[in-house]
Order: structure tokens, then sequence, then C-alpha cells
């Protein structure tokens, strides 16, 4: 027996750009240890599950290569470009997946997937001891602007965007940390054509840095739209493979825009 498996770039419009997340379609539910094996074996920093529940509803589940999380954006991403490409779904037709952050919409605009995601705000906190120890730059230590938790990660401002790109991280201090993860993000340069900047560091979850991470945009469009005035925002994901994600707030939602490549499709066989 075998599944179909693809691998997709996501937030990206080329090959070996953005966020890249394994799609694996299944027949029939799979229990979770199994599921959570291929994820390691995959190695990437999330692959989804995904099974039909009627014509164009699916169940859609996020492992990393050591758990399974509650939200991925670049995942779901992925996952609505293989169900369309692959012809599971008319083009033109919504996906509603079913997914343990509830009933997520999914929509083709052209060579875009728009995401219909929850905000999470994140609320000013005290930073917790030893947080800010992980972060260093050329200089030395750094000291952030303000320090937000959300229900998934810490949301930490620095000063600048190069402050940001230049920013060293210790991995294993991180890694104690009690959360999935920690968004640092900074408003871009006068001369950029995105509004903000961030970086996705996530090393309990088994992923030292996020190429692109959708699910982090579910806070920073909340933060930046408040700070710049504007519903809708273009963000650039700094990593080394680097991305671009669209954000517009509405109500208590968030849609993410982005694009994505197949690169890699084949069979797992069972």
């Amino acid at each position: 027996m075998s599944l179909p498996i693809f691998q997709v770039d996501a937030f990206a419009d080329r090959a070996f750009a953005g966020n890249p997340a394994a799609v694996v379609i299944l027949g029939d539910d799979r229990e979770t240890h199994w599921m959570q094996s291929v994820a390691r074996e995959m190695n990437l920093s999330e692959t989804a599950f995904v099974r039909r529940l009627d014509r164009n509803r699916f169940d859609l589940r996020w492992f990393t290569p050591v758990y399974e999380v509650d939200l991925c954006g670049h995942a779901t991403v992925a996952t609505a470009h293989v169900l369309w490409k692959s012809d599971y779904v008319k083009p033109d037709e919504q996906i509603c997946f079913e997914s343990r952050s509830g009933e997520l919409l999914v929509n083709s605009f052209g060579d875009e997937v728009e995401l219909n995601f929850p905000v999470t705000v994140a609320r000013e906190v005290e930073p917790p001891l030893g947080l800010f120890d992980s972060f260093r730059d050329s200089n030395g230590p750094i000291s952030f602007s303000f320090t937000g938790l959300n229900k998934f990660d810490y949301l930490l401002e620095m000063a600048s965007e190069t402050q940001l790109r230049d920013l060293q991280v210790d991995f294993a201090r991180l890694a104690t940390s009690k959360c999935r993860g920690v968004i640092v993000t900074a408003v871009a340069d006068e001369d950029r054509d995105y509004d903000f900047v961030s970086r996705f560091f996530a090393p309990g979850a088994g992923v030292d840095e996020d190429p692109v991470t959708g699910s982090a945009h579910c806070s920073l469009a909340p933060y930046w739209t408040s700070k710049l005035g504007r519903n809708t925002l273009v963000g650039f994901q700094a990593s080394e493979r680097g991305g671009i994600v669209k954000v517009t707030m509405v109500d208590d939602r968030v849609l993410l825009r982005g694009q994505a490549v197949t690169v890699l499709k084949g069979e797992l066989l069972v």
C-alpha cells in the first residue's frame, strides 16, 4: 500500500525559497504515533496529513519532528495548493479544513492561497527570567521594546530591521523556555516593499529557526496593524530562505496570503 506524498515550498514564488512542508494524502484515518514517525522521517518544520471528509471538506493535522501542533500556516498553504493542483478540489472551489484550531477556510486567488485564520493577540507581559539571555548581536546582549505572549509564542519587538537580521540565538538556552516559540519582529526599513519583518525560533519544537511561519502572522497582523494604522500589510520573514506573507485584519480573523510551489511528489510506502 502507498499514499501520495508531496513537498511544497510555501510562501514562495519559486522553488527552494519560502518554507518547505510535506503533505500526505490519507485514505483512512491513521494512528497519531504513525503520523509522528512520518514527520520525524521527513524532518521538515511541518508535515501535514489531510483526509477527505466530504466533497471540499477535509480533516487536517500538522506535526513537527517532535510533536503535533494546534495551528500551522505554511503547511496549510501547502496542503491547499496540493489539493487544487492535483485535482482533489476544483481550482475555483473553497476548501474547508477541520483542525485543532477549528474550521479553517481557504480560497484561491490566481497564484495566491488565502487562509482565514483566528487572530492570536499577544498581550504585554513581563519577560520570563532568562528569556533575553538567548539573544545577542555583535555588540552584545539585546533589549526589546515590547514583550508579549499569545496562546502559543512570545512576541518581541526590536529596534530595527538591521538589528533583527543580525540577531544571534543561543538555541540550547532558548529551548528551555516554556512556550512553542519566540517571534522577533521590527518595522521595515523605509526603502522596503514590505511593512514589517520577523524571524521565528522554536528549538523546543525541533525547529531552531522556521523559514516562514504563517501562524506567527496571526499575532504579527494585529500587532502591526495597531501600530501602523492600516488593516492590510505585507510582512517579510527574514530567514535564510525568506518569504512574503500578506495580512489583512477582519474583526477577530486574519487573512494570510502567499504563493506555493510543488518541488517533489511521490509515494509513501505503508
